[in-house]
């Protein structure tokens, strides 16, 4: 595992998630910043986490209602509130792919995903990761010690792990990273899968 500077906190443990399928999900649509809400599979993806998780002391989420939405549930099913809301813990910005699908992505802009190139006005995947780690240290540093579930985004938690220099693949939707904040570092831990789904709609 690897690991990255922040700010000097006693070790927290942060479980971070993806969520539940979304409606562009299910079509196979890049989301980025964009807000389609949960599908009614992600809804019951949701629920379906919250049965099988343990306790947490806190629960964070993006402001994106796809995340948000599936926080929500599985706090209520937790008995943990409210869920806090971070906007740096928003998916990766996709600039011109937003609402498209992977085929339309190919037809305007051949050979990019091969080449895994991305266009002009596609947040790079290292200043995503930068702003979620200052989210986990900040959260962690509210939480000192503590076990945190955040709710985020498949693009944005896979650039913090490449970032950090660990094992970095596609993550299903309710899959989940590992972190360990700890003496002012972050390192990447286990990937595991909060459900037992099959991989749902990979698209940003």
């Amino acid at each position: 595992m690897s690991e990255t500077r922040i700010a000097k906190a006693p070790p927290t443990r942060l479980l971070v998630a993806r969520h539940g399928q979304s409606e562009w999900n299910a079509l196979g649509r890049w989301q980025g910043h964009a807000d389609p809400p949960l599908s009614d599979e992600g809804m019951r993806q949701a629920a379906d986490a919250g049965i099988r998780l343990g306790t947490f002391d806190a629960v964070w989420a993006s402001d994106l209602q796809r995340a948000s939405l599936t926080a929500q549930i599985i706090a209520e099913l937790l008995g943990i509130g409210p869920v806090l809301i971070d906007p740096r813990l928003r998916e990766t910005d996709v600039g011109p792919w937003q609402g498209l699908t992977h085929a339309e992505v190919e037809q305007g802009w051949p050979g990019l995903l091969a080449d895994r190139r991305r266009p002009e006005g596609f947040e790079p995947y290292d200043t995503a990761a930068t702003r979620m780690l200052a989210a986990f240290g900040d959260i962690a540093a509210a939480n000192p010690g503590g076990e945190v579930l955040i709710i985020s985004h498949g693009g944005a938690i896979r650039a913090v792990r490449q970032l950090l220099g660990a094992r970095n693949e596609r993550m299903p939707n309710l899959g989940a990273s590992w972190f360990l904040v700890q003496h002012g570092q972050v390192i990447a831990g286990d990937l595991v899968s909060l459900i037992d789904a099959e991989p749902t709609g990979m698209a940003l």
